[in-house]
């Protein structure tokens, strides 16, 4: 027999196993099953993955609740393009907007303090990368992604979008202050 030529049988199935092939099946199902909880594990104790909320929102209401927020709590602005600087208080939901091509608006929060942080994208598929700390967040437009974030560690942190969304996807970098 060739395993390149086709059974001679087609009723393949009705052959009885061999013991070193029913070896190697029981061995990848017992890995399958090790690596699935494995995930389930790492996501509950391991606190590995993020648990977001997500909502089908309103872009324009949502552009509205994130613009009363930059009025309220802008404290400067920054970068050629004059973004404002939010600095909100501690339980505050916060908002970021993903749009071509930017992170809106700047960020300010205090080391040890809980936040919401609520996402969504005005346009394209955006990915909310907070580097150098590894968050990964697949922002889509039309939905509204929430989660909760407490900084333990002061500095100035960049938002990289990591999913191509044009051509000017290599600029998209907002900013992240901790205090």
């Amino acid at each position: 027999m060739s395993a390149i030529l086709p059974p001679s049988e087609r009723l393949w199935w009705k052959h009885p196993l061999d013991r070193l092939e029913a070896i190697w099946i029981a061995i990848a199902f017992i890995w399958c099953m090790v690596m699935f909880f494995m995930m389930v594990f790492w996501h509950v104790y391991g606190k590995q993955n993020l648990s977001t909320e997500t909502y089908k929102v309103d872009v324009g209401q949502f552009t509205e609740r994130t613009q009363a927020f930059v009025d309220k709590y802008t404290v400067r602005t920054e970068t050629e393009q004059e973004v404002p600087v939010v600095a909100p208080p501690e339980g505050e939901d916060i908002y970021l907007i993903g749009r071509l091509w930017n992170w809106w608006p700047i960020l300010e929060l205090e080391k040890g303090k809980t936040y919401k942080l609520h996402m969504t994208s005005m346009d394209y598929n955006h990915g909310f990368s907070l580097q150098p700390n590894n968050i990964n967040i697949q922002v889509v437009p039309g939905y509204e992604h929430v989660i909760k974030i407490t900084p333990n560690e002061s500095g100035m942190y960049s938002i990289v979008c990591n999913e191509f969304c044009g051509i000017g996807h290599h600029e998209m970098v907002g900013r992240l202050y901790v205090k």
